[in-house]
C-alpha cells in the first residue's frame, strides 16, 4: 500500500471502480464530439489566471506553478513545433518517453491539439517521432523519424542535444503562443494509444467528464497525484479529469512521504491519488 494511504482525501487507483473508456456506463449526459484540446480551451475561457499545475520534484527541490494561461501557452508553442517543425501529419504516432513532469502534460495536450497520436511509453522504433529526456536517448535512437530531447531543467536550460536529436528547450522558443491546426481535429480519430489500443479524443473527454461527475470533482478540487503520466490512471487523474472539472493538480515526482502532510496543507489539497 502506498505511503499516502490513510491521509485525508487519499485514494489509490482502483478505488470506486475507475473505468476504461471502452467500459460500460451511460455517456448520454456528456458533451458529444469534444476533443481534449477543447477541454483546455474551456478551462482557459473560464479562468485563465487560476493555477492549473503545481509541480514538485523532491529529489531536486524543484517547484513550478503554471496557470491555465501559461500551460496553454506551452501547449500552443509545442503544438506549433509538432505541426510546423516536425511536420507531422494528423494520425502520426509520437512515442513519449518522459517521466512524471509538467512538460509531459504539455506534450500530451500538444499532441491532441495537433491531431497526432500520443503513445506514452511506446516503442520508438514503431513511431513517427519520439520525445524523450536524457535517460531515454539511447532507446530513442531506434525511431526512424524525428527525435526530440527535453532537458527538463527548471529554468529551461538546454541539455546539449546529441547528434540526430532536436533540443526542445531551444526549438520551442521560436514558435507562436497561439495554435490553430491546419485542419480541424476529428474527435473520433485516434488520440491516445496504450497497450496496443487506440482511444479517440471524444472517448478521452467522455471518460474524464464521467469520472469528474461520479467522484465529485469541481472547480474547488485540488488533487495531488504521484501517478506516472505514461500510464492510463496518471493521464486521467493528472490531466484530463482536472481539465474536465475545472480543477487543479499538484503533480509530485520523487515524493518524500515525510513532506506530504505539510504540502497537503500548504497547497490546499482536497484529494490525493497515489500509486499502490
Amino acid at each position: 500500500m502506498s505511503a499516502l494511504a490513510g491521509l485525508p482525501g487519499t485514494r489509490v487507483p482502483g478505488d470506486r471502480g475507475q473505468e476504461d473508456p471502452g467500459g460500460a456506463g451511460s455517456r448520454a449526459s456528456y458533451p458529444a464530439g469534444m476533443t481534449p484540446a477543447e477541454l483546455l480551451r474551456r478551462a482557459l475561457s473560464a479562468n485563465p489566471a487560476r493555477p492549473f499545475v503545481t509541480y514538485y520534484d523532491d529529489a531536486t527541490g524543484e517547484r513550478v506553478e503554471l496557470s491555465v494561461a501559461t500551460f496553454d501557452n506551452w501547449v500552443a508553442k509545442t503544438a506549433n513545433l509538432i505541426q510546423d517543425g516536425l511536420l507531422l501529419e494528423p494520425d502520426a504516432r509520437v512515442a513519449l518517453a518522459l517521466p512524471t513532469h509538467w512538460q509531459a502534460q504539455v506534450w500530451l495536450m500538444a499532441c491532441w491539439s495537433a491531431g497526432v497520436v500520443a503513445v506514452p511509453g511506446g516503442d520508438p522504433a514503431g513511431c513517427d517521432a519520439v520525445v524523450t529526456d536524457a535517460a531515454g536517448v539511447e532507446a530513442a535512437r531506434a525511431c526512424p523519424g524525428e527525435r526530440v530531447v527535453l532537458s527538463l531543467h527548471p529554468l529551461g536550460l538546454p541539455l546539449g542535444a546529441p547528434p540526430g536529436f532536436l533540443e526542445y528547450a531551444i526549438e520551442v522558443r521560436q514558435y507562436g503562443d497561439h495554435f490553430t491546426p491546419y485542419a480541424p481535429v476529428d474527435p473520433d480519430a485516434p488520440a491516445l494509444e496504450m497497450t496496443g489500443r487506440a482511444y479517440s479524443g471524444a472517448e478521452l473527454v467522455e471518460q474524464a467528464e464521467r469520472i469528474a461527475s461520479r467522484d465529485g470533482w469541481d472547480a474547488g478540487t485540488r488533487v495531488l497525484t504521484t501517478l506516472d503520466l505514461c500510464e492510463w490512471e496518471g493521464i486521467l487523474n493528472g490531466l484530463l479529469v482536472p481539465l474536465a472539472a475545472g480543477a487543479s493538480v499538484v503533480l509530485c515526482r520523487n515524493l518524500n512521504p515525510d513532506q506530504l502532510p505539510e504540502r497537503q496543507i500548504a497547497e490546499r489539497v482536497t484529494k490525493i491519488i497515489s500509486a499502490t
